[in-house]
């Protein structure tokens, strides 16, 4: 699936419940002054697109754009990982952690990100 870019509005309503769908929503938060956000751009899109995730809807997320999220989803920084399952009254919310030992370009690896999708999700 393409990653799509999300809207403040598309967030906060995903955030708040307002999703009545079971969909299964992987976010990643970026800036656009961060470089690690910008090279695991390509990594996440090839994640995307693999057939194993077919049932996933992948979305990247400015915090420029509504930097309160990082407070109602308890991370701090970017680039983050977030897994949302929609459909109940409350989602399901899930933040990637940080890695003991951090990629140096990307932050995650790729394999991180794809057991954190199958566990979760």
């Amino acid at each position: 699936m393409p990653v799509e870019r999300l809207s403040k509005t598309a967030l906060q309503k995903i955030l708040k419940g307002s999703v009545k769908e079971e969909v299964t929503c992987v976010i990643k938060f970026y800036s656009n002054e961060c470089h690690l956000c910008h090279n695991l751009q390509e990594y996440y899109k090839d994640i995307s697109d693999e057939l194993g995730f077919s049932d996933v809807h992948f979305f990247a997320f400015n915090i420029d754009d509504y930097p309160r999220a990082e407070r109602i989803l308890n991370f701090s920084g970017v680039p983050t990982i977030s897994l949302i399952k929609t459909g109940g009254k409350k989602p399901k919310i899930r933040v990637l952690q940080d890695p003991e030992k951090p990629n140096d370009i990307t932050w995650y690896k790729t394999s991180d990100i794809k057991k954190f999708i199958e566990k979760e999700r």
